[in-house]
């Protein structure tokens, strides 16, 4: 299931095609490769396809419909969907069902999808992997040996294995984006506030979006998900126009800062480094001035209060029906929070907001977008990330830190970032790089993704599975 969503919904939309056969479809490429790729740990095939006649049968009523009508997607197990279970991947939590949708399934369901079945994620989240004890490893499509990063790699190994044309993703520290470039495939982080939540977990850092093979489905998306709710306590400013305007436009030539050494002065792989290249090649190419920058980033003392104070304050916060039974690395996370009090939480929150101002302020003044690599490293081995999480909590975790080395102050700044695929290591697994717009700015993400896509020929990318097992 390749195709963009926006076109399989229109198919829908003009009988040339059922939300029926599209939830068949899915099934059928579940049941063929999902054994060896466990992305969907859950199914609720019976309840899809009774919302697919139900859809069809809207069809022929003549009825409104939403947007992306009939189209089957996948919700990360970390986000609960009224009757079904919601675990956050962990043996500690009850598979019981959840009593209420969090608001972005409503945004979902009112957009018209066929909610199909769970993805994998890491317990809890933080961790670039999805990997955890309750429902196992899964697995990169593009070589199977490999991770497909995390912390939403179920979902985008579903898309990138064909069993669906988009799926649901959220994004902590680079959770859309690492697995989107782990796998070939399109991965927006939207603005702090973009996309409508209860609770602003992570002190605001954590956002809800999906992960696509085509920039036309995530800029759809992004408007049928993403309209104000005034009643929450944090609102992104609406924009000017909806985001699909963005596709055909070409918008005024931009100053792209290029940065290529991570902050923390860990190695990147060739392959990222030559990925960013030929994207900044391309965006010169279409009249962009690309120069090195050397941006301001956060000091030590605020990414460590980040990860150190607030992140393990959220994990001790998590709703565990059996604490005993969480990942190690989980319970380590948790007991470290009971070393911070109020105050220094309150510190670390304080820190992060102060320099935000200074990072935030050089775009639009030293440069427009910011194009890095979207990772330091290639995808890892299955199980190498959770056994030195799990094994050495208080060690130096290179691997996991090279992974989100580019990714998670954009979370704690709250800009939206992209990761594109255009790049491949010799070893053939995809590798992305990443565009990091000024605040509130996804529509020149959109724009910039839509101009180079052509170019870049990602929408046609494919795995072979053939030969996986079942």
């Amino acid at each position: 299931m390749y195709a963009s969503a926006r076109d399989l919904a229109q198919a829908i939309r003009s009988g040339e095609l059922t939300s029926r056969e599209l939830v068949e479809q899915a099934i059928a490429r579940a049941d063929e490769v999902d054994g060896a790729v466990n992305a969907l740990i859950w199914r609720n095939d019976d309840d899809a396809l009774a919302a697919a006649d139900a859809a069809d049968a809207a069809i022929r009523a003549g009825d409104d419909v939403g947007p992306f009508h009939g189209v089957p997607l996948p919700i990360k197990e970390l986000t609960w969907v009224a009757g079904q279970p919601g675990t956050f991947g962990s043996l500690g939590v009850s598979d019981a069902p959840r009593p209420i949708n969090d608001l972005v399934v409503d945004r979902f369901l009112q957009a018209g999808f066929v909610l199909f079945g769970r993805s994998n994620s890491p317990e809890a989240g933080p961790m670039s992997v999805t990997e955890n004890q309750r429902f196992g490893v899964t697995r990169n499509p593009w070589n199977l040996d490999y991770s497909p990063a995390g912390s939403s790699g179920g979902a985008a190994a579903a898309v990138a294995a064909g069993i669906v044309p988009v799926a649901h993703a959220t994004d902590g520290g680079g959770s859309i984006r690492m697995p989107s470039s782990a796998t070939g495939l399109v991965g927006l982080k939207p603005s702090r506030g973009r996309v409508p939540a209860r609770v602003p977990t992570w002190e605001h850092s954590i956002v809800e979006g999906v992960i696509t093979r085509h920039i036309a489905d995530t800029a759809a998306i992004l408007d049928a998900i993403s309209a104000p709710d005034y009643t929450l306590p944090y609102v992104a400013p609406a924009p000017s126009r909806p985001f699909v305007s963005e596709l055909d436009s070409e918008g005024p030539r931009l100053r792209v800062g290029l940065v290529l050494d991570t902050p923390s002065g860990l190695p990147v792989d060739p392959a990222a480094v030559a990925a960013t290249r030929d994207l900044a090649a391309a965006l010169e190419h279409l009249g962009h001035c690309v120069e090195p920058v050397q941006p301001r980033m956060h000091s030590f003392e605020a990414v460590m209060g980040f990860v150190d104070v607030i992140i393990n304050a959220w994990l001790w916060a998590t709703p565990y029906d059996n604490p005993e039974l969480a990942e190690p690395y989980i319970r380590a996370r948790k007991e470290r929070a009971l070393g911070h009090h109020s105050g220094q939480y309150a510190i670390a929150a304080a820190r992060l907001y102060a320099e935000n101002v200074d990072i935030l302020a050089q775009w639009g003044r030293d440069f427009d977008v910011l194009l890095t690599p979207t990772m330091a490293t290639l995808p890892p081995l299955v199980g190498t990330v959770l056994a030195e999480a799990n094994e050495q909590f208080d060690g130096p975790r290179e691997t996991e830190n090279r992974m989100i080395a580019f990714t998670a102050f954009a979370n704690i700044t709250g800009q939206p970032a992209i990761s594109l695929p255009v790049g491949m290591s010799p070893s053939g697994l995809p590798v992305g790089a990443q565009l990091i717009g000024g605040p509130f700015d996804e529509a020149t993400l959109i724009r910039l993704a839509a101009s180079v896509e052509p170019a870049f020929g990602w929408t046609q990318l494919r795995p072979d599975l053939s030969h996986a097992p079942a």
